[in-house]
C-alpha cells in the first residue's frame, strides 16, 4: 500500500485563539513524494504531488480549498474568524495528483486527485470580555 503524506493543520495563536480574531491555519510544505514499491516482481515508482489543500474549520462553515499550505505568522495568507466559542478540532484534507511509473516503462497519470485528510488539531475558542476598573490615584 503506498501511503501519501497526512498534512496536520497547525494554528496561531496555538492552542488557544478568541472569538472574532483571524486564526493563522498552515501546514508543512509539502513537496513531491516518491515511493517505489514492488508489485508482482516490478518495480513500480509512485509520485504524489499536493495540487491543493481543503481546510475543515470544525465551525459548521463551508470548508475552504486554497492552492497553497499557508505560512506561518506573520504573513496572514490563509486566515479564520470564530464566531462563538467552543471546542472545535481543525481537518486538513491535501488533494495530491499522482502518477506511476511501472520498470521504467514510463510514467502514467492517475485520473482526477487523491484526496488525503490528516489528523485533528484541537481548538479551544475563547471569548474575552471586556471589564471596566478604575484605576487608583
Amino acid at each position: 500500500m503506498v501511503l501519501f503524506p497526512e498534512l496536520a493543520v497547525k494554528v496561531q495563536p496555538r492552542g488557544r485563539t478568541l472569538v472574532n480574531l483571524d486564526t493563522i491555519v498552515y501546514t508543512d510544505e509539502s513537496k513531491v513524494s516518491t515511493t517505489t514499491i514492488t508489485l508482482l516482481g516490478f518495480p513500480v515508482a509512485v509520485e504524489a504531488t499536493p495540487i491543493s489543500y481543503t481546510w475543515n474549520f470544525g465551525d459548521s462553515t463551508p470548508a475552504l480549498t486554497t492552492s497553497t499550505p499557508g505560512k506561518p505568522y506573520p504573513s496572514k495568507e490563509i486566515t479564520h474568524k470564530y464566531m462563538k466559542r467552543g471546542a472545535v478540532s481543525l481537518t486538513l484534507t491535501t488533494n495530491y495528483a499522482a502518477r506511476f511509473n511501472v520498470a521504467d516503462t514510463g510514467w502514467q497519470y492517475v485520473d482526477g486527485t487523491v484526496p488525503v485528510t490528516g489528523p485533528a488539531t484541537p481548538l479551544q475558542v475563547r471569548e474575552a470580555v471586556p471589564v471596566l476598573v478604575d484605576p487608583p490615584n
